[in-house]
């Protein structure tokens, strides 16, 4: 049977070098480290390439954007074979784009099938209930044991969650809250014409502008109109921005 392939990622990267020897010292683990997204994207896209994706992201929560695109159908434990997916296609261009560092971790999200635990020096009921909402299946404090770690580490290939239970009331309060809003974003949603809501399901995709302009059949200045746009609607400045709004009104993204 396979290990369990885990990347470790904090900017503190002898932690992170510490953590991953320490997890791959379990029978059951293998784990690497990486000291920040963009090279935890470089190491997410070369697993992926050599046929040998990670199953589990364990990530500081600083380096998280907290509209992070929802997980998508998981990697088969080991010994299962692993799904298959395109990596992302690049950003879009908006009139205020997002920065470099927002597109390197909305990259690090992206890969199908990659269940993510997230290590929190502190907790905040907050910011956990919109990293779950938003996918991940795991929040643990930094200094929790081995043992919990690696609990939690294992569960979430079986796609349980686990969350400390002194999070759970604030968390599911932070939860009915974004529910009660949910009604807001609908109507921002519903103000949007069906072409600009077709490239807002593309941007959900994670499709660049390019990418959008060959599916939908337009030129790319077009399509960068539509997504001005729908940023305008939305009231936001960043693609990042829009797909957070989107996916809390439940918009799906495009098929591929």
């Amino acid at each position: 049977m396979d290990r369990i392939r885990t990347l470790v990622v904090d900017e503190h990267r002898v932690f992170a070098e510490s953590l991953a020897t320490a997890l791959s010292a379990e029978p059951d683990l293998s784990a690497v480290a990486a000291g920040g997204t963009q090279a935890a994207g470089r190491l997410l896209g070369r697993a992926r390439a050599s046929g040998e994706p990670f199953h589990v992201l364990l990530a500081d929560a600083g380096l998280l954007p907290e509209s992070a695109p929802r997980r998508a159908a998981p990697v088969g434990p080991p010994g299962a074979a692993d799904g298959a997916g395109e990596p992302p296609g690049e950003r879009a261009t908006a009139p205020a784009p997002g920065t470099a560092g927002e597109e390197a971790e909305t990259s690090l999200l992206a890969h199908p099938g990659l269940r993510l635990v997230v290590l929190a020096g502190r907790d905040d009921a907050g910011t956990a209930a919109r990293l779950l909402a938003a996918g991940a299946l795991g929040w643990v404090a930094k200094d929790s044991s081995l043992a919990r770690l690696t609990h939690v580490l294992r569960g979430v290939l079986r796609d349980e969650t686990h969350l400390p239970p002194a999070l759970l009331t604030g968390v599911l309060r932070e939860m009915t809250r974004e529910r009660q809003g949910r009604g807001e974003y609908q109507r921002l949603a519903d103000a949007l014409t069906p072409r600009e809501l077709e490239v807002l399901r593309c941007m959900l995709a994670g499709m660049g502008r390019k990418a959008v302009a060959e599916r939908l059949y337009l030129s790319p200045h077009t399509v960068r109109t539509h997504m001005q746009n729908v940023l305008g609607k939305l009231g936001v400045h960043s693609t990042l921005a829009a797909v957070a709004v989107a996916r809390r009104a439940g918009v799906p993204p495009a098929e591929d």
